[in-house]
């Protein structure tokens, strides 16, 4: 017999059924054992009584949480009696089989207890992922990147997957670095974004990209930021800002109305950069009337951001999105220090979901924007060269966004921490508890990879 999923129990009555899941609650009433079983797709009561000693002992011996299989009659649950949290509230099943397939161990917390500590909710992480809410959020991400998918390819987009084992390139937050064992002395960085790849697909011919991509960067941690992260990336030649946006707010509308059935009001407003920090202090600006209403989104996109801007902490020039982004050239050619880009961010609520810019595809713009930064001509061979060289070859004038999906499923659940909408996130100090990493290396590996290690106790 094949296993017939909860959900689909509720048009089932009167049939014999397989189902199979997790034992949510055990309730013993005298003779009688009800069994609430729990699979992805939702819930559902059985019921075995002391007439049928055989399962009624193996009900008996069941622990919360164990994963068993029952074969049994749907029926009618009285009325009353039914549970409207479940697709397969209205009925329930007469056990007639009863298979464990794994008794549950002593659990290390309470699963229905939503005031668990983080730390334990993420060194047991396989364990909170079954509570309701964590399966909810994660399904509902897996939807929206569905729709995002389905959409893109729609408007005639392509995805490539670009690599993890990349160049350390100077971009703004510290790379993770990663040994390499055949060529000694050197190191790849795992990819803070796929920016540069991105704009190489478009010099190869492909003219629309995108990704669902993970991205790395060593920085500290915060509620919305985690060490690795997930991007969708999109690259597209021949297009205008307007373009960029258009596509952005077609797709963010599709979204909303199919995850929320809410119609978002498109085009959305624009703030430029200079009257966002004027009026609101702020390049985030939160535009609902009511601050405190979650079910309120005002979008917005703030443009003209400053190219650069001077790093007291760094002591330099650096660029307010990234090297890449193109200047607005009437303002460059006047004084480059001073020159608005051509830059969007998209703004939901105060919290910047989207990111994106028009790049540069000028190999001689690219090149005096890396001397305003401070590149010297070697470093730009050295860092850059491949990009330079890239541009020589009839690079398309190409632009394109990044939207922080885990971000945008937050501000969707409006839930507090991205660690929310994330399978396995590391903690607020950016280890992951479940694995217990980083941890240290053997003796051997570090040999293999010709590191020696010069940390004192402390570092230990």
């Amino acid at each position: 017999m094949a296993r017939t999923m909860i959900k689909e129990l509720s048009s089932l009555e009167g049939n014999e059924v397989e189902i199979a899941g997790w034992v949510d609650t055990i309730r013993e009433h005298g003779k009688l054992i009800f069994l609430e079983i729990r699979d992805v797709t939702g819930s559902v009561q059985t019921i075995v009584t002391a007439k049928d000693e055989k399962n009624f002992e193996i009900a008996k011996s069941l622990t919360k949480e164990s994963c068993i299989k029952i074969k049994g009659n749907v029926s009618s649950r009285p009325t009353g009696t039914e549970n409207k949290n479940s697709p397969a509230g209205n009925v329930e099943v007469k056990i007639q089989e009863l298979e464990i397939y794994n008794k549950c161990s002593a659990l290390p917390f309470d699963i229905d207890n939503d005031e668990v500590g983080e730390d334990i909710r993420l060194k047991y992480r396989y364990l909170d992922l079954r509570r309701p809410e964590m399966q909810k959020n994660l399904i509902l991400r897996s939807k929206v990147v569905r729709i995002i998918r389905d959409a893109l390819y729609e408007e005639g987009f392509n995805e490539f997957e670009t690599p993890m084992l990349a160049k350390s390139t100077p971009e703004g937050a510290r790379d993770y670095i990663v040994p390499s064992r055949t060529q000694p002395g050197k190191f790849f960085a795992l990819p803070q974004s796929p920016q540069l790849f991105k704009q190489l697909l478009m010099v190869a011919g492909f003219e629309k990209y995108f990704q669902i991509a993970r991205c790395m960067r060593d920085e500290d941690l915060r509620s919305d930021r985690q060490p690795e992260f997930t991007q969708l990336d999109i690259e597209m030649s021949f297009v205008s800002q307007e373009d960029v946006m258009a596509l952005t707010e077609k797709i963010i509308k599709k979204i909303w109305k199919e995850i929320l059935n809410v119609e978002v009001k498109t085009p959305f407003q624009k703030i430029t950069h200079d009257e966002a920090m004027k009026k609101y202090k702020t390049d985030r600006p939160d535009l609902r009337k009511d601050k405190n209403d979650s079910k309120e989104f005002a979008f917005c996109w703030v443009v003209d951001f400053p190219l650069f801007e001077y790093s007291k902490e760094e002591n330099k020039t650096v660029a307010i999105h990234h090297p890449f982004t193109h200047p607005e050239m009437e303002s460059f050619n006047k004084d480059p220090k001073t020159a608005k880009s051509i830059a969007y961010d998209t703004v939901l609520n105060g919290v910047e979901i989207c990111g994106g810019s028009i790049r540069i595809h000028e190999e001689d713009i690219q090149a005096k924007v890396f001397e305003v930064l401070g590149i010297g001509k070697k470093e730009q061979k050295e860092k850059f060269g491949f990009l330079l060289d890239a541009l020589k070859f009839g690079a398309p004038p190409h632009g394109g966004i990044a939207w922080g999906l885990d971000r945008l499923i937050q501000v969707i659940l409006g839930v507090e921490s991205i660690r929310e909408t994330i399978a396995f996130p590391k903690n607020k100090e950016a280890k992951d508890l479940m694995v217990d990493a980083p941890s240290p290396l053997s003796d051997r590996q570090l040999k293999d990879v010709h590191i020696k290690l010069d940390i004192g106790k402390k570092g230990k």
